[in-house]
């Protein structure tokens, strides 16, 4: 389902720039370059059209990323911390149990004893 979501997020980038860059503004940007617009767009010309299909391309690119950070939240339970945690546990060492009596004392301090 991200995946999904993801081309359409790449799709609505790229409208909601062209969007942008076809609208007025004081250096006139790509919109010199469309020619002939206001016949196109009604008596007002492009401003009132381009405005509100960039509203409206802002809401479509707020609600689905809000829609992928959902559906990647239920895809990913876990973090990848977590992952790499469980990876790099350390075992605890072994306890090692001795009896007293088991210790051997070397061989030099009991050919001293012995005498």
């Amino acid at each position: 389902m991200t995946s999904i979501l993801l081309i359409v997020q790449i799709a609505i980038v790229v409208f909601l720039v062209i969007a942008v860059l076809l609208q007025k503004s004081s250096s006139i940007g790509l919109g010199a370059y469309s020619g002939s617009n206001e016949s196109v767009f009604g008596a007002k010309g492009p401003a009132s059209f381009l405005a509100k299909m960039t509203f409206f391309l802002m809401f479509l690119f707020i609600s689905n990323t809000v829609a992928m950070g959902y559906f990647y939240g239920q895809e990913n339970q876990s973090s990848v911390t977590d992952s790499i945690i469980e990876d790099t546990t350390i075992a605890a060492p072994a306890v090692v149990e001795t009896a007293i009596e088991d210790i051997q004392a070397p061989a030099s301090i009991e050919a001293n004893t012995s005498k």
